[in-house]
């Protein structure tokens, strides 16, 4: 079942509901450049394990409206709020990939974990995405304001880049043309306002206030958001469990997907 929910006005975000009658919720928020799709194969295996599974589009993003602003991660956490108030969502395990678990962790911070009993987390973007003075295991900025360049030049051919590192294990051309247009369905200017984003918010204190269980998941051959970003979500969230994905890189949610949905549902039922 698919919904539009409005966050602010004149902005409506899109989320499908599957098997709403589900004894356990987990809403997951996708990451970048892609849409809720991305779940596919979580999607297709956790309702049948009795899972109502709830995926959001971000603004910008799939069928969500596509406003010029409203990228940084504070709204987008407050958008999260919004979604769960609509849909009057309590004690959930919110997952969150890349971008998306950074807007999980901000949206934890920042809602006190309104709505939350688990956080999980999937090759997530924090506690920041690029290298810092003080924080050396990120990317290089240079290299983050070359995908601003080539999102705002020619973002189909920046897509297929960033699709060919995406994954570890080998995935098919078709496989590839599908992840592809996810990608396609966003915003030029929502696609570059996000990963502008990155250069800018920082997420080292938003860990310390996170309270609730927590399960990270990432992939050591992460190219995207390198291992080191997990080991530091572990060491700064004080209830989490770390599970390395050793044959994954930053798509594990494809590269390892019954381990992946394996490890989800031991953790919500934990």
């Amino acid at each position: 079942m698919g919904y539009f929910i409005p966050v602010e006005p004149d902005v409506k975000v899109y989320i499908e509901d599957i098997n709403p009658r589900g004894c356990k919720t987990i809403l997951f928020i996708h990451g970048w450049p892609a849409n809720h799709t991305m779940f596919e194969y979580q999607f297709d295996q956790l309702p049948r394990m009795g899972y109502r599974c709830i995926g959001i589009d971000l603004r910008g993003f799939g069928n969500s409206d596509k406003p010029w602003s409203g990228y940084d991660y504070d709204r987008q956490a407050d958008d999260i709020r919004c979604v769960v108030e609509a849909l009057d969502l309590h004690d959930i395990t919110l997952g969150g990939h890349s971008t998306g678990g950074a807007i999980a962790i901000r949206y934890m911070a920042r809602h006190d974990e309104y709505g939350v009993a688990k956080l999980a987390l999937f090759a997530a973007a924090a506690p920041s995405l690029i290298e810092r003075p003080y924080f050396p295991h990120g990317l290089k900025r240079a290299d983050v304001d070359k995908i601003i360049q080539d999102t705002n030049n020619d973002r189909p051919n920046m897509l297929e880049g960033f699709g060919n590192m995406f994954f570890f294990q080998h995935v098919t051309g078709p496989f590839s043309d599908w992840f592809f247009q996810l990608g396609l369905q966003a915003a030029g200017w929502a696609t570059a306002a996000v990963a502008n984003a990155w250069l800018e918010e920082e997420l080292f204190t938003d860990l310390e206030k996170i309270t609730v269980p927590t399960l990270i998941l990432h992939g050591i051959h992460d190219r995207v958001c390198l291992f080191p970003l997990a080991i530091a979500q572990n060491q700064g969230i004080q209830n989490s469990k770390l599970v390395p994905f050793k044959y994954s890189g930053h798509g594990l949610f494809y590269d390892q997907r019954d381990k992946f949905n394996k490890e989800l549902a031991q953790f919500i039922e934990e």
